[in-house]
């Protein structure tokens, strides 16, 4: 289905590094980029452009550039979201869905990882002793920084640097004109390592789940497409947040199957029973 077709990769962020490799050696595909593609139109991290869309609608806006300006009918993108865990009190994470539109054959296959493997964090800091403290704790100068005169503010706002003596210019010029400097990590993929790091071990998930063909129609990509909680407590068999069953679906035919115990367990322990343990 994919072997020896163009595939275009919707990035300005040198997110080809790691995509290519895996993608044209998996798929059998001719990956390519093209420099000063416009992602930043969609949303930037720094804040000057505001993501007015879910990251999935921004996915599907970035495939269909890549589309209208290449005619490749292969294309494949990444939208990164970070923030406080969805379900890990005072943890950060790392959300990043992957995208591959076929507009040839009208689907799309996606993937998801959600981690707290992430470098995501930004200071108000007051000397050069704190921001030198704060560059090594992060891995500086391979993590870029961003300097701001204060969080969210973009009356001074200096992206992508990854020299010390940069750094300390940024720093200088900042606090001389604001008396104050905010310092965070750049979380665009070239600038950020754990991020890509990330990028790189989603696209292999996706094309794990390429190689899962549907029992219907054969059309790849078939897999888990939700996960349903509802695991008894194995003494009172109340519904617990454990997941019961998951739900596989194709995106071709809308074939879809429920899978039961997927965690290979049929009730769980009181000690996470509403009722037992409320």
């Amino acid at each position: 289905m994919f072997e020896g077709r163009s595939l275009f990769i919707a990035t300005n962020h040198r997110k080809e590094l790691v995509l290519q490799p895996v993608l044209e050696r998996e798929l059998k595909v001719n990956c390519f980029s093209i420099p000063m593609f416009n992602t930043d139109q969609f949303g930037t991290f720094s804040g000057e452009i505001e993501r007015n869309q879910s990251p999935l609608d921004t996915l599907k806006a970035k495939c269909q550039l890549g589309f209208d300006v290449t005619g490749c009918d292969l294309v494949i993108a990444t939208e990164g979201s970070f923030g406080a865990h969805p379900d890990l009190p005072f943890c950060t994470a790392h959300d990043e869905l992957i995208l591959l539109m076929d507009f040839k054959n009208n689907l799309s296959f996606s993937s998801r990882i959600l981690t707290t493997e992430t470098n995501f964090q930004g200071r108000k800091i007051r000397s050069e002793v704190e921001l030198v403290a704060f560059g090594e704790s992060i891995g500086f100068p391979d993590q870029a920084l961003i300097l701001r005169n204060e969080e969210q503010s973009m009356l001074y706002l200096k992206k992508g640097i990854n020299d010390w003596d940069e750094l300390l210019t940024a720093f200088r010029v900042c606090m001389r004109r604001h008396e104050s400097v905010f310092v965070e990590t750049d979380m665009r993929a070239m600038h950020n390592p754990p991020r890509m790091k990330q990028i790189e071990l989603l696209v292999q998930k996706l094309i794990n789940q390429l190689k899962v063909l549907c029992p219907a129609c054969a059309m790849p990509g078939y897999g888990v497409t939700s996960v349903l909680p509802g695991l008894p407590c194995w003494i009172c068999e109340t519904p617990t947040s454990s997941v019961l069953k998951h739900v596989l679906a194709c995106s071709a035919c809308q074939h879809q199957e429920e899978v039961f115990f997927p965690n290979g367990r049929q009730t769980e322990e009181p000690t996470f029973c509403p009722a037992c343990n409320p």
